[in-house]
């Protein structure tokens, strides 16, 4: 049979011809479909800008709550979150705050209509933070990425606004710093009383260092700063770390060198990725380590102890891979008992002690406790001799816990019950042993 004759026949048969139709008809659909999503693409890839930003990233809470207070205010798929908050008095109130839940939200930001989607990975876990991964995804039209940049710098700085005026303690938790707690009114420079001079010397260098980073560079010099705060317990160490953080407005990473579990390694990677304009504090450091000598003799006690090792510490203080731009404060009691490979300059660059209460200590924390700047010359000499008359060294731990029982009595009845602080004090040679 003639080609054509076979084509004709083949026409004028209603099974093919209907078969024909409709793979004409599904081929067309199929070619439409990937038209239409090729077109989409290219429609988001060029006329379209999208912004994801993961539960890991630091402007993902920001983010959040900038979203909460800015943008989305009308949607009405919520979530609640609830937080702490503590007011001017010191009282700690509950606070609840309703943040867009997981799904699509519109919202409008300058003059821009953004389409905000919140997922959330039910089979996947953030394994550091414990809960499923979560993202937001941000998508606009236009090209322009200033929209974004805007955006965050709005939210980490209404992030600021929240804390402002307040320090915040961060610790550590695997490998990475989170706050601890609520933020904490930042407390006076001028309620740790030290002995005449050390506070002030302190501060001076620590303003001294922030300011003066490229004079470091010039010269080829690490930026960073150590100091060691020593003396007995009670006398005002870490309270007065607390303060120069908020005269700073630094926050305060808090870590404990003897936590089980913390290596060299972690230790290591903490300290560098440490939240900015922060004093990292490594307390009681003493308690960490025992001495090179003790440790050849002794390892076998430490064997199978996952823990920081001296020469660990070292390193990431001055080592290679130790980072810049960092305020390290130590504490001890004993700082007979610290390595001198620990405590030499580079390491450690300010010491100071710390002690038992002086004249001036006692005349400034009787002032200021019960607000009269104008007390009689006589009264404070008074005080001053009756608690030097004690024969033993107090604390301003002690004087404070003192004036507590007394808060309400006057500064006469103050100075002649001075005898109840040799009574209220602790048994030195228990508090001291380890």
């Amino acid at each position: 049979m003639p080609l054509n004759e076979f084509i004709s026949s083949l026409s004028d048969n209603p099974y093919f011809g209907a078969g024909f139709g409709l793979f004409g008809i599904g081929a067309g659909a199929a070619i439409l479909r990937k038209g239409l999503q090729g077109g989409i693409i290219l429609f988001r890839r060029h006329l379209m800008i999208t912004l994801e930003v993961p539960c890991r990233d630091k402007s993902y809470q920001w983010l959040l709550q900038w979203i909460t207070l800015r943008g989305a205010r009308g949607t009405q798929h919520l979530s609640v979150e609830t937080s702490f908050v503590q007011k001017e008095t010191g009282k700690i109130e509950t606070k609840y705050e309703f943040i867009p839940s997981v799904g699509r939200h519109l919202m409008r930001y300058k003059g821009v209509w953004i389409q905000v989607e919140r997922t959330r990975e039910q089979q996947t876990l953030d394994l550091h933070m414990g809960v499923p991964w979560e993202s937001v995804t941000l998508t606009a039209f236009g090209r322009d990425k200033q929209l974004y940049f805007d955006m965050l710098e709005e939210a980490r700085q209404l992030a600021l606004d929240a804390t402002e005026g307040k320090t915040i303690v961060y610790t550590s938790m695997g490998p990475e710093w989170r706050p601890f707690g609520h933020p904490r009114r930042r407390r006076p420079i001028g309620s740790v009383v030290l002995d005449r001079g050390v506070g002030e010397r302190i501060i001076t260098d620590c303003k001294e260092f922030i300011k003066n980073s490229q004079w470091y560079a010039d010269r080829g010099i690490p930026y960073r700063r150590g100091y060691l705060l020593y003396g007995p317990p009670g006398c005002g160490k870490s309270s007065f770390i607390t303060s120069l953080a908020g005269e700073l407005q630094y926050g305060i990473s808090l870590l404990n060198l003897s936590e089980r579990g913390l290596t060299d390694d972690r230790l290591n990677h903490l300290l560098n990725v440490a939240p900015e304009q922060t004093i990292i504090l490594l307390e009681d450091v003493d308690a960490a380590f025992i001495s090179r000598e003790e440790t050849t003799h002794k390892k076998s006690a430490y064997e199978g102890l996952n823990r920081v090792t001296f020469s660990g510490l070292l390193n990431c203080l001055d080592g290679v891979a130790s980072t810049e731009a960092r305020i390290v404060f130590m504490t001890t009691n004993y700082l007979e008992r610290l390595d001198p490979a620990l405590i030499r300059p580079g390491r450690v660059d300010v010491k100071e002690y710390i002690g038992y209460c002086s004249a001036h200590q006692l005349t400034e924390m009787f002032k200021r406790f019960y607000n009269q700047q104008n007390l009689p010359t006589h009264i404070l000499k008074q005080f001053e001799e009756n608690v030097s008359a004690l024969g033993c060294p107090v604390s301003p731990a002690q004087i404070q816990g003192y004036f507590m029982k007394h808060k309400s009595s006057s500064p006469e009845i103050v100075v002649t019950n001075v005898d109840q602080i040799r009574e209220d004090r602790p048994n030195m040679s228990t508090l001291y042993t380890r």
